[in-house]
């Protein structure tokens, strides 16, 4: 039996780029940068000074404005995107009434803790028996879902396991309604100073908005971003029968790990290549369906050409006609948020017949042979796109997203 048809039909976002989706895509659509120089330390002592940052967030309608402002950022950001999520699919006056899951990609959730604390004069990095609920619960708690909740943690893959999961859940009928996707507001002391040592990060200061340069010949390293995306997943049919908005639908999900190395991509490409041709599999779609492809491109030297590579094997002769770009080079690196906020890109490339550009492009790097969408956005007919995310580790994701209407 053919599995359900599962949509998006609701989204929560914090950006670098603004805090709900239509700003989101206006300023991901004008090639706007969200870097700049970090304020919230003192960061003159690290190589890298520069980062995409989230802006103050707002407390979600109905919610205790004095009370949310007490709570941590990361716990503000799930909030404020589950929520949002939520209404915007127009199930948040009714969550009590059905099964909600929640599966939420988080990383540093700990060490940022553990990080605040020690600056504060605590000691619970030394304390393990005193440390508080995790974030997923914390949110699920919040928010009163009574569906099942889990964390997951696949470095910068993570939103797309998310989904991935979130999808199968709604398959198996264990939910009405999922929560999917990742956040992460990791930019600190430690972290700068952590990607600074493996020299990752880009050492461009003195323009920060022309620091993250996926495939430029240039480029010199990624930028640190903060960020978050929380989508709501269901069954077509549920949401055919109550008049819901579709964003798009989960067509495919592709995932393969090439255990290599901690950090360095490997220089097989056939794991990234496995999972790029399982989830055009999973899609029932040959690679010439695919009409757009958001790159994980980081901005590193190593990385992007591994990534062209990867890009050329699976699509071979239709890669001379797709248009391929990376919108970290306006958000940064989100980390273990980056996959969901590109699920979000292509969204708005879906709905808006849009390709966001790779700003910074100025000198194309000839062994990143592409059909690059330079600086510029550009009207495109998209029905299908495919968005990579490939995590340290060896984390390999591909999601195939394909339009509803």
């Amino acid at each position: 039996m053919t599995p359900p048809s599962i949509w998006i039909t609701g989204i929560g976002a914090v950006t670098p780029l603004g805090n709900t989706p239509d700003e989101f895509a206006e300023r991901l659509l004008g090639g706007h940068s969200g870097v700049g120089r970090i304020t919230a330390f003192d960061a003159s002592e690290h190589p890298a000074q520069i980062a995409a940052t989230v802006g103050a967030i707002a407390c979600p309608a109905g919610w205790d404005e004095p009370a949310f402002a007490q709570l941590d950022r990361l716990d503000q950001a799930a909030l404020w995107c589950a929520a949002g999520a939520l209404q915007d699919a127009g199930w948040w006056e009714r969550r009590s009434e059905i099964r909600v899951g929640l599966v939420l990609g988080n990383a540093a959730e700990w060490n940022s803790h553990w990080e605040d604390d020690f600056v504060r004069g605590g000691r619970q990095i030394h304390e393990p028996q005193a440390q508080r609920e995790p974030l997923t619960q914390r949110t699920r708690r919040r928010l009163e879902l009574t569906g099942p909740a889990v964390s997951l943690s696949a470095a910068c893959a993570s939103g797309n396991y998310a989904l991935a999961m979130g999808r199968r859940w709604l398959q198996m009928g264990w939910v009405d309604v999922c929560l999917a996707g990742a956040c992460d507001l990791a930019i600190s002391r430690l972290s700068l100073a952590s990607f600074g040592n493996l020299r990752a990060l880009s050492r461009r200061n003195d323009e920060p908005r022309r620091a993250s340069r996926p495939f430029d010949l240039d480029r010199d390293g990624f930028v640190i971003g903060e960020g978050g995306a929380l989508f709501v997943l269901e069954r077509a049919e549920q949401a055919r029968r109550r008049g819901a908005r579709a964003y798009a639908e989960i067509a495919g999900c592709g995932a393969s790990s090439d255990a290599y190395h901690m950090v360095i991509p490997s220089p097989h490409p056939e794991p990234a290549v496995a999972a790029m041709r399982q989830a055009l599999a999973d899609a029932k779609l040959d690679p010439a369906g695919v009409d757009y492809v958001n790159a994980h491109a980081t901005s590193t030297p190593v990385g992007d050409q591994a990534e062209a590579k990867i890009l050329h094997t699976v699509f071979g002769s239709h890669i001379d006609r797709l248009p391929v770009s990376s919108t970290k080079s306006m958000t940064g690196h989100l980390l273990t948020a980056a996959a969901a906020v590109e699920a979000l890109a292509c969204i708005i490339t879906l709905n808006r017949q849009t390709v966001p550009p790779t700003i910074n492009l100025e000198h194309p790097d000839p062994e990143c042979r592409l059909r690059h969408v330079p600086n510029q956005a550009e009207a495109h007919r998209v029905r299908v796109t495919a968005s990579n995310s490939f995590g340290f580790g060896g984390s390999n994701t591909c999601l195939i997203l394909r339009s509803v209407s």
